[in-house]
Protein backbone atom coordinates (compact mmCIF):
# COMPACT_ATOMS: atom_id res chain seq x y z
CA UNK A 1 0.00 0.00 0.00
CA UNK A 2 2.93 2.52 0.36
CA UNK A 3 4.11 2.17 -2.65
CA UNK A 4 1.01 3.14 -3.91
CA UNK A 5 0.52 6.43 -2.06
CA UNK A 6 3.72 7.51 -3.46
CA UNK A 7 2.81 6.90 -6.86
CA UNK A 8 -0.55 8.46 -6.08
CA UNK A 9 1.97 11.39 -4.60
CA UNK A 10 4.36 11.29 -7.97
CA UNK A 11 0.88 11.57 -9.58
CA UNK A 12 -0.13 14.84 -8.42
CA UNK A 13 3.62 16.14 -9.75
CA UNK A 14 3.45 14.43 -13.09
CA UNK A 15 -0.05 16.21 -13.11
CA UNK A 16 1.51 19.31 -13.34
CA UNK A 17 3.45 18.81 -15.74
CA UNK A 18 0.76 17.14 -17.41
CA UNK A 19 -1.27 20.05 -17.38
CA UNK A 20 0.89 22.36 -18.69
CA UNK A 21 2.04 20.84 -21.52
CA UNK A 22 -1.43 19.96 -23.09
CA UNK A 23 -2.74 23.49 -21.88
CA UNK A 24 -5.76 22.51 -19.68
CA UNK A 25 -6.30 25.39 -17.64
CA UNK A 26 -9.54 26.27 -18.71
CA UNK A 27 -10.79 22.87 -17.33
CA UNK A 28 -8.97 23.30 -13.78
CA UNK A 29 -9.45 26.91 -13.17
CA UNK A 30 -13.39 27.20 -14.26
CA UNK A 31 -14.47 24.51 -12.25
CA UNK A 32 -11.75 25.14 -9.08
CA UNK A 33 -13.36 29.05 -8.65
CA UNK A 34 -16.52 27.49 -8.05
CA UNK A 35 -15.25 24.97 -5.91
CA UNK A 36 -13.64 27.74 -4.16
CA UNK A 37 -16.28 30.14 -3.57
CA UNK A 38 -18.67 27.17 -2.60
CA UNK A 39 -15.86 25.91 -0.18
CA UNK A 40 -15.35 29.13 1.57
CA UNK A 41 -19.37 29.83 1.83
CA UNK A 42 -19.45 26.33 3.67
CA UNK A 43 -16.74 26.92 5.88
CA UNK A 44 -18.61 30.23 6.91
CA UNK A 45 -21.63 28.79 7.85
CA UNK A 46 -20.60 25.17 8.90
CA UNK A 47 -17.80 26.61 11.57
CA UNK A 48 -20.70 29.26 12.94
CA UNK A 49 -23.13 26.50 13.38
CA UNK A 50 -20.39 23.91 14.57
CA UNK A 51 -19.56 25.85 17.34
CA UNK A 52 -23.20 27.14 18.45
CA UNK A 53 -24.13 23.32 18.29
CA UNK A 54 -20.82 22.12 20.61
CA UNK A 55 -21.65 25.08 23.15
CA UNK A 56 -25.14 23.99 23.14
CA UNK A 57 -24.78 20.58 23.87
CA UNK A 58 -21.83 20.92 26.51
CA UNK A 59 -24.25 23.67 28.43
CA UNK A 60 -27.47 21.60 28.11
CA UNK A 61 -25.27 18.29 29.61
CA UNK A 62 -24.02 21.15 32.17
CA UNK A 63 -20.29 19.50 31.76
CA UNK A 64 -18.64 22.94 32.11
CA UNK A 65 -19.91 23.66 35.65
CA UNK A 66 -19.39 19.63 36.82
CA UNK A 67 -15.76 19.96 35.72
CA UNK A 68 -15.74 23.23 38.12
CA UNK A 69 -16.59 21.48 40.99
CA UNK A 70 -14.58 18.68 40.21
CA UNK A 71 -11.60 21.17 40.30
CA UNK A 72 -9.48 18.22 38.92
CA UNK A 73 -6.79 19.17 36.64
CA UNK A 74 -6.35 15.75 35.04
CA UNK A 75 -10.28 15.98 34.13
CA UNK A 76 -9.85 18.89 32.78
CA UNK A 77 -7.77 18.24 30.36
CA UNK A 78 -9.23 14.96 29.51
CA UNK A 79 -12.05 16.98 28.81
CA UNK A 80 -10.21 19.60 26.81
CA UNK A 81 -8.59 17.20 24.36
CA UNK A 82 -12.45 15.04 23.83
CA UNK A 83 -13.63 18.66 22.86
CA UNK A 84 -10.94 19.18 20.13
CA UNK A 85 -11.52 15.80 18.72
CA UNK A 86 -15.02 16.28 18.44
CA UNK A 87 -14.46 19.51 17.02
CA UNK A 88 -12.06 17.83 14.29
CA UNK A 89 -14.47 15.57 13.60
CA UNK A 90 -16.85 17.80 12.70
CA UNK A 91 -14.97 19.54 10.50
CA UNK A 92 -14.13 16.00 8.67
CA UNK A 93 -18.00 15.39 8.55
CA UNK A 94 -18.38 18.64 7.22
CA UNK A 95 -15.54 17.75 4.70
CA UNK A 96 -17.45 14.58 3.77
CA UNK A 97 -20.84 15.90 3.37
CA UNK A 98 -19.10 19.03 1.03
CA UNK A 99 -17.24 16.52 -1.23
CA UNK A 100 -19.76 14.12 -2.09
CA UNK A 101 -22.57 17.51 -2.50
CA UNK A 102 -19.62 18.50 -4.88
CA UNK A 103 -18.33 14.99 -6.33
CA UNK A 104 -22.34 14.97 -7.68
CA UNK A 105 -22.66 18.18 -9.03
CA UNK A 106 -19.16 18.33 -10.54
CA UNK A 107 -19.51 14.96 -12.06
CA UNK A 108 -19.89 15.45 -15.54
CA UNK A 109 -16.81 17.68 -15.76
CA UNK A 110 -14.30 15.29 -13.62
CA UNK A 111 -15.60 12.41 -16.34
CA UNK A 112 -14.81 14.36 -19.27
CA UNK A 113 -11.60 15.25 -17.85
CA UNK A 114 -10.40 11.72 -16.69
CA UNK A 115 -11.43 10.84 -19.99
CA UNK A 116 -9.70 13.69 -22.19
CA UNK A 117 -6.21 12.65 -19.96
CA UNK A 118 -6.93 9.37 -21.30
CA UNK A 119 -7.26 10.47 -24.47
CA UNK A 120 -4.17 12.09 -24.47
CA UNK A 121 -2.09 9.51 -23.19
CA UNK A 122 -3.39 7.22 -25.98
CA UNK A 123 -2.71 9.73 -28.17
CA UNK A 124 -5.84 9.56 -30.23
CA UNK A 125 -8.72 11.70 -29.21
CA UNK A 126 -11.35 9.63 -28.45
CA UNK A 127 -14.55 10.38 -29.95
CA UNK A 128 -17.34 11.52 -27.72
CA UNK A 129 -20.17 10.15 -26.98
CA UNK A 130 -22.64 12.05 -25.40
CA UNK A 131 -24.27 8.47 -23.88
CA UNK A 132 -21.41 7.49 -22.45
CA UNK A 133 -20.87 10.78 -20.84
CA UNK A 134 -24.34 10.24 -19.27
CA UNK A 135 -23.24 6.75 -18.25
CA UNK A 136 -20.35 7.99 -16.08
CA UNK A 137 -22.58 10.45 -14.86
CA UNK A 138 -24.92 8.60 -13.28
CA UNK A 139 -22.21 5.94 -12.36
CA UNK A 140 -20.34 8.61 -10.46
CA UNK A 141 -23.50 9.61 -8.70
CA UNK A 142 -24.75 6.34 -7.37
CA UNK A 143 -20.93 5.37 -6.25
CA UNK A 144 -20.59 8.58 -4.55
CA UNK A 145 -24.37 8.30 -2.54
CA UNK A 146 -22.72 4.50 -1.60
CA UNK A 147 -19.66 5.55 -0.34
CA UNK A 148 -21.61 8.43 1.59
CA UNK A 149 -23.53 5.98 2.94
CA UNK A 150 -21.01 3.46 4.34
CA UNK A 151 -18.61 6.60 5.39
CA UNK A 152 -21.37 8.47 7.83
CA UNK A 153 -21.77 4.69 9.35
CA UNK A 154 -17.77 5.12 10.08
CA UNK A 155 -17.51 8.28 11.25
CA UNK A 156 -20.29 7.91 13.84
CA UNK A 157 -18.40 5.23 14.77
CA UNK A 158 -15.55 7.20 15.22
CA UNK A 159 -17.53 10.22 16.87
CA UNK A 160 -18.48 7.55 19.27
CA UNK A 161 -14.63 6.55 19.92
CA UNK A 162 -13.63 9.90 20.24
CA UNK A 163 -15.80 10.15 23.47
CA UNK A 164 -13.38 7.46 25.28
CA UNK A 165 -10.23 9.34 26.66
CA UNK A 166 -6.81 9.10 25.42
CA UNK A 167 -7.62 6.14 23.30
CA UNK A 168 -10.52 8.63 21.53
CA UNK A 169 -7.38 10.66 20.26
CA UNK A 170 -6.67 8.72 17.46
CA UNK A 171 -10.25 9.35 15.90
CA UNK A 172 -9.20 12.27 14.13
CA UNK A 173 -6.08 10.40 12.13
CA UNK A 174 -8.98 7.21 11.48
CA UNK A 175 -11.39 9.63 9.85
CA UNK A 176 -9.30 11.56 7.54
CA UNK A 177 -7.73 8.23 6.07
CA UNK A 178 -11.45 7.45 5.81
CA UNK A 179 -12.44 10.88 4.49
CA UNK A 180 -9.03 10.36 1.83
CA UNK A 181 -9.83 7.08 1.02
CA UNK A 182 -13.03 8.28 -0.25
CA UNK A 183 -12.11 10.82 -2.17
CA UNK A 184 -10.01 9.56 -3.72
CA UNK A 185 -12.18 6.14 -4.44
CA UNK A 186 -14.13 8.67 -6.61
CA UNK A 187 -11.43 10.21 -8.50
CA UNK A 188 -9.72 6.25 -9.37
CA UNK A 189 -13.72 5.00 -10.23
CA UNK A 190 -13.75 7.07 -13.46
CA UNK A 191 -10.37 5.18 -15.36
CA UNK A 192 -12.43 1.85 -13.68
CA UNK A 193 -15.55 3.01 -15.40
CA UNK A 194 -13.40 2.89 -18.95
CA UNK A 195 -12.15 0.00 -18.53
CA UNK A 196 -15.55 -1.67 -18.15
CA UNK A 197 -15.54 -2.67 -14.89
CA UNK A 198 -18.51 -3.34 -13.26
CA UNK A 199 -19.73 -1.16 -9.76
CA UNK A 200 -18.88 -4.45 -7.98
CA UNK A 201 -15.29 -5.02 -9.61
CA UNK A 202 -14.53 -1.41 -9.38
CA UNK A 203 -14.41 -1.53 -5.72
CA UNK A 204 -12.81 -4.77 -5.49
CA UNK A 205 -10.02 -2.73 -7.80
CA UNK A 206 -9.86 -0.30 -5.96
CA UNK A 207 -9.84 -1.91 -2.16
CA UNK A 208 -7.23 -4.11 -3.42
CA UNK A 209 -5.07 -0.78 -4.57
CA UNK A 210 -6.59 1.36 -1.38
CA UNK A 211 -2.84 2.68 -1.47
CA UNK A 212 -4.08 4.87 -4.88
CA UNK A 213 -7.16 5.92 -3.12
CA UNK A 214 -5.97 7.29 0.04
CA UNK A 215 -2.64 9.04 -1.50
CA UNK A 216 -4.73 11.00 -4.04
CA UNK A 217 -7.64 11.97 -1.02
CA UNK A 218 -4.48 13.10 0.97
CA UNK A 219 -2.74 15.67 -1.54
CA UNK A 220 -6.01 16.93 -2.32
CA UNK A 221 -6.55 17.45 0.93
CA UNK A 222 -2.89 19.10 1.25
CA UNK A 223 -3.32 21.28 -1.03
CA UNK A 224 -6.26 23.06 1.07
CA UNK A 225 -3.30 24.52 2.92
CA UNK A 226 -2.46 26.78 0.59
CA UNK A 227 -5.14 29.41 0.39
CA UNK A 228 -7.16 29.81 -2.88
CA UNK A 229 -4.51 28.69 -5.22
CA UNK A 230 -5.00 25.25 -3.36
CA UNK A 231 -8.99 25.35 -3.47
CA UNK A 232 -8.60 26.10 -7.31
CA UNK A 233 -6.40 23.38 -8.63
CA UNK A 234 -6.95 20.99 -5.90
CA UNK A 235 -10.13 19.35 -7.49
CA UNK A 236 -9.31 19.01 -10.95
CA UNK A 237 -5.49 17.87 -9.77
CA UNK A 238 -6.94 14.88 -8.38
CA UNK A 239 -9.49 13.80 -11.71
CA UNK A 240 -6.05 14.13 -13.79
CA UNK A 241 -3.32 12.54 -10.95
CA UNK A 242 -5.82 9.81 -10.20
CA UNK A 243 -5.60 9.38 -14.05
CA UNK A 244 -2.20 9.19 -14.04
CA UNK A 245 -1.54 6.89 -11.18
CA UNK A 246 -3.74 3.81 -12.59
CA UNK A 247 -2.01 4.35 -16.07
CA UNK A 248 1.22 4.13 -13.99
CA UNK A 249 0.34 1.17 -12.12
CA UNK A 250 -1.12 -0.96 -14.96
CA UNK A 251 3.03 0.02 -16.69
CA UNK A 252 4.49 -1.30 -13.94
Amino acid sequence: MLKEIIIAFESYFKAHQFIREHRLWRWIIIPGILYMFLFMAGMYFFLGSSNAAVNYFSNLIGIDSWLQEQKNPLLNFLFVMGNIMVRLLLVFFYFSLFKFLFLIVGSPLFAYLSEKTESILEGQDLPFSFRQLLKDIFRGIRLALRNMLWQTVYTISILILSFIPVVGWVSPMLSLFSECYYYGFSMVDYSCERRKLSPAESIRFITDHKGLAIGNGLLFYAMHAVPVIGWVLAPSYAVVAATLSVRQLENK
